[in-house]
């Protein structure tokens, strides 16, 4: 294997690879492509990204999607019955603009257009868009603040610009242990994060009023597919086996709460750290804006 892939490759690959399964599944990365549609349609995320959309925007029938990859939420949206245009640089048909156009023939969909271009350099008309969405993308931006002036410019006055599913890191030691961890990173080097004062200010800039900033467990949105409950009981196991461990390390002494409570401060594993989103190598947020 060459030292870098593209981005097609690596999904090709990890396609053929048992242990990224899971991730080819819950990233709906699927070589089916409506299938990933029909899947991300009926997904907890997409459900209450669409509550947002109605409360913010009820009357919109104008959605610019930025950054659309293999097309799910641009056609999810166009399903919806939204006019969308879709902006997605990369051309293949794996996980770029053709496998967009693949979908459109597929759904019949003659309320979705689609443009090979980068978000910094979109060619739209401004002020043209109800609602500008931006779903896993903001992260990758290679000028982050002509990004968000973009995607600013071309959305209404009073129009939204939602960002969903970015990651956020905290300093440069948190980036460093985010690209460590993340399971393609060492096939295409493509990923990225930014702190979230890099992001509000970006906004803010553009003439966006932040309205909401979601959290990594404020909403489904972020740490789907995992659910909250998933969450809490991995969280009561390991406490569990932590508290059992004390017990047998330390005998007559485990029965002080308070050195029991000590215990479990030290391993991460008081009550206050069940939703700790720091142990989260970057912790997806989205955010919510109004162009004002």
């Amino acid at each position: 294997m060459k030292d870098r892939m593209t981005w097609e490759e690596t999904i090709k690959f990890i396609r053929t690879q048992p242990e990224f399964d899971y991730l080819v599944d819950k990233a709906y990365f699927e070589e089916n492509l409506p299938l990933n549609v029909e899947r991300f349609t009926k997904s907890e995320e997409f459900i209450e990204t669409l509550k947002i959309l109605k409360q913010y925007q009820p009357f919109a029938k104008t959605i610019l999607d930025i950054g659309s990859g293999n097309g799910i939420s641009a056609v999810a949206l166009a399903l919806e019955g939204y006019h969308v245009v879709s902006i997605e640089p990369d051309p293949s048909e794996t996980i770029g603009a053709g496998a967009i156009r693949k979908l459109k023939h597929h759904y019949n969909l003659t309320n979705l257009e689609i443009y090979e271009a980068f978000a910094e350099e979109l060619q739209l008309q401004s002020e043209s868009f109800d609602i500008v969405y931006t779903r896993q993308c903001m992260h990758h931006a290679y000028d982050l603040d002509k990004f968000v002036a973009e995607a600013s410019r071309v959305t209404k006055k009073r129009g939204l610009f939602i960002t969903i599913r970015d990651h956020v890191i905290f300093n440069q030691k948190d980036k460093e242990w985010f690209l460590e961890n993340h399971p393609l990173q060492k096939f295409y080097g493509g990923e990225n994060a930014f702190q979230t004062v890099e992001y509000r200010t970006a906004m803010e800039k553009a003439g966006l009023k932040v309205e909401k900033e979601i959290k990594y467990y404020e909403s489904v949105i972020n740490y789907f597919p995992v659910s909250k409950e998933e969450i809490l009981n991995n969280f009561q196991i390991r406490r569990s086996k932590a508290i059992s461990n004390f017990k047998n390390k330390f005998g007559i002494l485990s029965r002080l709460t308070f050195f029991q409570y000590l215990y479990l401060k030290r391993k991460g594993l008081n009550e206050s750290k069940k939703l700790n989103e720091n142990e989260i190598p970057g912790r997806m947020y989205s955010y919510i804006t109004i162009k004002t």
